[in-house]
């Protein structure tokens, strides 16, 4: 059985193996992957890798269900990160007894979404593509989504991970660098 245990705290007296929970940490909440910090996004990512790849072998969910991309893909994180979130939830220690029926069955659906979520975008075992997008009337034509061969999946995750924490990086030094050094507003 793999173990995924997102209560595991930190370690006891140096002891190897040997956690206790972490007495500050925060209850589950929904994460807007928005509106995070580049660190906290670093932190939800990885945290959120670890579930996922715990449910697909946990389950022996195949990629029609969950894709090796499927941090590439907007629209699978967030369903991917609703239902981890509903997943720490019902098995907390102070939930109701029948919550983790309730995940099952909430599961189901979600499968069925991840499912229809995969066929969209296109995105395979073996080969990916940007998930593609109707352009409106008005909007510019969408360029061209290349089809691309998935050799290294880890390696794809990191390169991903550290992408996305520079590019939210940037936003952020952009942002203060905006902000008026003596009143701390916006100028305008």
């Amino acid at each position: 059985m793999n173990e995924y245990d997102p209560t595991a705290g930190t370690p006891r007296n140096g002891e190897a193996g040997q956690f206790e929970p972490d007495l500050i940490a925060e209850p589950p909440h929904p994460i807007n992957w928005n509106l995070l910090t580049s660190h906290d996004l670093e932190q939800e990512l990885l945290e959120l890798n670890l579930w996922v790849n715990w449910l697909r072998t946990e389950y022996g969910l195949p990629a029609s269900v969950v894709p090796p991309l499927w941090h590439r893909h907007p629209e699978l994180l967030w369903e991917l990160s609703a239902l981890h979130l509903h997943w720490l939830c019902a098995y907390d220690s102070n939930q109701d007894g029948s919550a983790p029926l309730g995940w099952h069955r909430d599961f189901q659906d979600a499968r069925q979404r991840l499912r229809d979520w995969v066929a969209t975008s296109g995105t395979r075992l073996d080969r990916d593509r940007p998930t593609r997008h109707t352009v409106w009337p008005g909007e510019e034509p969408a360029a061209d989504s290349v089809e691309q061969s998935i050799t290294d999946r880890d390696a794809d995750f990191v390169q991903f991970v550290l992408e996305q924490v520079e590019a939210r990086r940037a936003a952020e030094d952009a942002f203060y660098a905006s902000l008026d050094e003596h009143t701390g507003e916006i100028p305008t």
